[in-house]
């Protein structure tokens, strides 16, 4: 396939000057995947099975050990049920290409049996967690992590085995199984399966992203430093308990998304991948300058190996096959894409994209993963976490793009913290925030989010701790009034509103944010006392009518209810109204929803006028409204009629004049055309 019929130029002709880099890049994914598949000989996803192959498994004859370890002279599986000793009869035997293997007998192993590798090589040994290991446990007196043998005579069974997520819009919940917990403590899959997921599907989201599920040494790391990419957290339970998770929430209609870390893998040669064979550079770079993250403490996987890219693409199979998840969220994809990881990169042109410093071997795997995830799963979603602005990135593959079905709008996070660190209310301009609302292509889906959780989780705060601050303690009873409060809540809703309502793909919250959950995320460490009381979520707050949380919670219902009423809503057209800096006023349309912005912190406008299409409006969403803890100034009862005008009479519009008061938002619905009997022609 040659550059010219590649659909990436036809829907961004700025693009053309770089067709050599980007028909380069496509030709190289061809090349990879041939010599993967062997000219077409296997599908890819055949290839990627790897996890059915390496690893400990039970077959018809016993049990069968296979691990890949290339640099390794000898190698002996040891455990519990050889008192951890060296054993002759439990050593691995060399079968090429840098792969060993053991067969046992049925009795040799046993359920919840603990078991590690001894890894020797050429001047030294170690033990090794299996790196396909399923399941790895952590004792909890020695703290010594181990895998696990995971056998249940009973092992779950998927009820639904025919869930299609909806997908128009993705709404999605982001959350974290073990601060999901009221207590402090770690929570469960068991406790997040029975409390948590029915106030998701009541909240309406209809999707949640699910962090920190592989395995990873250091609870405080959020899931980023994977050591076990097979294995689902025991820290929050059983495998058969999270694939019960994943069953109920396609009972409820909620799909469920995994974050995904092949970004790169925790430094830790006891419980990770490093030095596993003796070697810096079986899974990583040899290089030590690309070897280790220069941000991140970690190591970089060479993804010009095919054994790497077996190991990785078997992972993502694994994960929608086993455990049925239905797509995932790849992490730190900018720092995949290029050598630099894009630290100090500016990436202010599009020169930046083109200019040789691409790690073309991680373009094409993360090409291949999102081939091979959808060949495995049609209706799977796919987002990359990625903030260069590469072009292409949630492009179809067929047309030269990475595939991924949706990428995360990183921008607009960063502007709401900036915005609320560095700008005085009076400051807030609309044509701005639209900017920010919408800059993005248009030939990819987005996934539109208000704030991370990576704000709070690195010493930062909440957008909702960020308005109101230490006024939070003390007065946020629902009958209480307070300026500070007050102001936060009422941007806390707005912002929230704009941001899920521009979007052209998908929205994301982070659990509990969207009812103001108070303060920062703050995992136990050494620093705050081993501490869990940052490290969950109060849910009680959200519960109690006397509080405001209550209100913020409600509104969030609201508005994401409002999102499901019009079909397809992400696709619909979106069209700028007014927009007026002056008066910090912004309106839009989508469909026949009218919203409208006063982002002025003292003004009320009475009769102020927009051009819109000619008909009733009726008032369907209100910021202001005291079930959401506004004042209630307006009255939303009242029936707007737009004025025709003459001069636009050929359009169909007129003027509606409203009463929006100060730090407002109110979302009208077109009902009807006006009678003419109804209103006059303005001349």
């Amino acid at each position: 396939m040659s550059a010219e019929t590649l659909g990436l130029f036809r829907s961004d002709p700025w693009l053309e000057p770089y067709k050599d880099a980007i028909e380069g890049r496509f030709s190289y994914v061809v090349e990879r995947e041939n010599t993967l598949t062997q000219h077409g000989m296997q599908s890819l996803s055949d290839f990627a099975s790897g996890y059915l192959y390496f690893g400990l498994h039970l077959t018809q004859n016993g049990w069968v050990v296979h691990e890949w370890a290339p640099n390794a002279t000898a190698i002996y599986l040891t455990g519990t049920f050889n008192h951890w000793t060296k054993n002759e009869a439990y050593r691995l035997q060399p079968i090429g290409n840098g792969n060993w293997e053991l067969h046992l007998p049925h009795d040799a192993v046993n359920h919840e049996d603990m078991y590690k590798l001894l890894v020797e090589w050429q001047g030294g040994a170690g033990e090794r967690i299996p790196a396909w290991s399923r399941r790895v446990v952590q004792d909890a007196h020695t703290k010594i992590f181990s895998a696990q043998v995971w056998n249940p005579v009973k092992s779950y069974k998927f009820e639904n085995e025919t869930f299609i997520p909806t997908t128009s819009p993705l709404l999605i919940y982001e959350c974290h199984i073990g601060m999901a917990s009221q207590d402090e403590k770690i929570g469960t899959y068991e406790e997040f399966r029975a409390n948590i997921l029915p106030r998701i599907a009541n909240d309406g989201y209809n999707a949640i992203q699910i962090m920190a599920i592989q395995e990873h040494p250091y609870y405080g790391s959020f899931g980023y430093h994977v050591s076990s990419f097979f294995a689902p957290s025991s820290r929050f339970g059983t495998p058969d308990e999270l694939k019960h998770l994943i069953d109920d929430a396609h009972s409820l209609g909620i799909a469920v998304i995994m974050d995904i870390v092949h970004s790169h893998a925790v430094k830790n040669e006891l419980e990770g991948l490093g030095r596993f064979d003796g070697t810096n550079y079986q899974y990583f770079h040899s290089a030590a300058d690309r070897r280790e993250h220069p941000a991140w403490d970690s190591l970089c996987f060479d993804y010009g190996k095919n054994e790497v890219v077996h190991f990785l693409l078997s992972n993502c199979k694994y994960w929608l096959e086993e455990f049925h998840f239905d797509g995932f969220r790849f992490d730190g994809v900018t720092s995949m894409l290029y050598y630099s990881h894009g630290l100090g990169e500016s990436f202010s042109n599009y020169d930046n994209y083109y200019n040789g410093c691409q790690d073309g071997d991680a373009i094409a795997y993360i090409t291949l993963a999102n081939k091979l995830i959808h060949e495995v799963n049609p209706h799977a979603i796919t987002i990359a976490e990625e903030v260069s602005g590469m072009p292409g990135l949630a492009a179809k593959i067929e047309d030269g793009g990475y595939g991924f079905d949706y990428r995360m709008a990183m921008n607009i996070p960063d502007f709401w913290i900036k915005t609320m660190k560095e700008k005085k209310d009076e400051d807030w301009l609309p044509s701005s925030i639209w900017r920010e609302e919408t800059n993005r292509r248009s030939d990819e889906k987005t996934v539109s989010y208000a704030e991370s959780h990576d704000q709070a989780l690195v010493g930062d705060k909440t957008i909702i701790f960020w308005l109101i601050d230490a006024e939070m303690y003390w007065h946020m009873q629902a009958d209480d009034r307070n300026a500070t409060v007050e102001r936060g809540m009422a941007l806390h809703k707005m912002i929230r509103l704009i941001t899920s309502t521009t979007i052209n793909g998908g929205y994301l919250n982070f659990m509990g944010n969207e009812f103001g959950h108070p303060e920062w995320i703050d995992f136990p460490r050494e620093g705050n006392g081993w501490s869990y009381k940052y490290a969950r979520r109060q849910w009680h707050l959200a519960d109690n009518r006397d509080l405001k949380y209550y209100a913020l919670e409600r509104f969030d219902n609201e508005m994401i209810r409002l999102i499901l009423s019009i079909k397809n809503f992400q696709a619909t057209l979106l069209q700028k109204v007014w927009d007026n800096d002056g008066d910090q006023i912004l309106a839009y349309m989508r469909e026949n929803l009218l919203f409208v912005f006063n982002f002025n912190p003292t003004r009320s406008f009475t009769d102020y006028g927009f051009l819109v299409p000619l008909g009733k409006y009726k008032v369907v969403l209100n910021t202001d409204d005291k079930r959401f803890g506004g004042n209630g100034f307006n009255d939303d009862a009242v029936e707007h009629f737009t004025q025709p005008d003459m001069l636009y009479a050929s359009e169909q519009k007129g003027w509606l004049k409203l009463y929006i008061p100060a730090r407002s938002a109110l979302v009208l619905q077109l009902n009807q055309k006006n009678d003419e009997h109804q209103c006059s022609f303005i001349y």
